[in-house]
């Protein structure tokens, strides 16, 4: 698929800061980006941030999906959670985004699950 082909091309990097982008655009909260590059073998970052609102975390998917395909000709290899809306995962291979609720956020805690790794909040300069 070129998708795939395209996505490869693009750093893991820059593809983690495109996703991060379309959610802020969406007025995502919390967008954090994790470097998971050394620390798991099956992807390198992942894009985590929170919709107020089920509605809000599926209009974050569309964006994210949208940008991809329309910016980077790049679409994710799957996506689940769209349908009820609380967690919706979309793994593009080399980047995994996770678009929450505030709530299912705070239960499953990803960030303090994968601690050890570099993360960058988006809106703040890394430290």
């Amino acid at each position: 698929m070129s998708g795939e082909r395209v996505a490869r091309e693009m750093s893991s990097e820059r593809l983690a800061e495109e996703i991060a982008r379309y959610a802020a655009d969406k007025k995502a909260s919390e967008v954090v980006e994790l470097d998971l590059r050394g620390v798991v073998g099956y992807t390198d970052w992942f894009v985590i941030c929170s919709g107020n609102t089920e509605r809000q975390t599926k209009a974050i998917h569309d964006a994210i999906l949208e940008g991809c395909k329309r910016e980077h000709g790049t679409f994710p290899r799957r996506v689940e959670g769209v349908g009820r809306a609380q967690w919706i995962l979309m793994d593009y291979l080399d980047v995994v985004a996770h678009i929450f609720t505030p709530q299912v956020r705070e239960f499953y805690r990803l960030e303090q699950l994968w601690g050890e790794a570099p993360a960058r909040v988006v809106g703040e300069r890394a430290g």
